[in-house]
């Protein structure tokens, strides 16, 4: 009596409770390699996958271990092609007698070909289509808003919010105006306390960069 025959009940059982575990596109096969290699299959689930049955033979892999030109080894989470184009991510499990021949063998072939199609889908509608500009802040609120464009305005500058000088805090309130912080009621005065600086200060600030640039021009005339 062969291995996979004596001990059929328990590897069908666990055949049967991988492919029950993932489903249709999960094709579990358990060969008997002391039978002819054109009959090795003796119980299969979920043979769709590769359109094979009961009686059916083996795969190329199987035929060289059992020629002997191939060591047989156990295989994990390989990838494989069918002739039809199917991708399948495959696992083989040998058995092999006391004297190191290989009996028996329950491979997994786990269809991926709507995994990989669908990933790369996502792929394609989460990336970029091109460099984006900036990020868009959702906030629940306009004070975390603004705590938000606060934040950005300082990582803009580089430097942490105890080492701003005056140019710093003159880009940080063209930063913010340029994002649109001052059309928030009441923004000035909490842009002023963030920034240690009058509600004045603020608004003169918002200028300044203009006007410095317009004496560096005439500088250079």
């Amino acid at each position: 009596m062969s291995f996979v025959t004596e001990n059929f009940d328990l590897l069908s059982g666990i055949g049967k409770a991988i492919a029950m575990q993932f489903g249709p596109d999960c094709e579990v096969v358990l060969h008997d390699m002391t039978r002819s290699y054109d009959h090795t299959i003796a119980a299969i689930w979920n043979g769709h996958v590769t359109g094979r049955r009961v009686g059916g033979g083996g795969t190329s892999a199987g035929l060289e271990i059992l020629r002997g030109s191939v060591s047989p080894k156990d295989q994990y989470h390989y990838v494989n092609q069918t002739k039809d184009g199917k991708l399948l991510r495959s696992t083989s499990k040998y058995f092999k007698d006391q004297a190191g021949n290989v009996v028996g063998s329950l491979c997994i072939n786990f269809d991926i070909t709507g995994l990989v199609a669908a990933q790369n889908t996502m792929a394609h509608l989460t990336a970029p289509a091109e460099a984006s500009e900036g990020r868009e802040v959702f906030a629940n609120n306009v004070d975390e808003l603004l705590d938000v464009l606060f934040q950005e305005a300082v990582s803009f500058i580089g430097k942490s919010p105890a080492e701003l000088n005056k140019d710093d805090k003159v880009e940080i309130v063209k930063y913010l105006d340029q994002k649109g912080a001052f059309l928030i009621k009441k923004s000035a005065e909490r842009i002023a306390q963030f920034l240690g600086i009058t509600r004045y200060t603020v608004y003169n600030y918002i200028n300044q960069p203009v006007k410095e640039e317009e004496e560096e021009l005439c500088q250079d005339c």
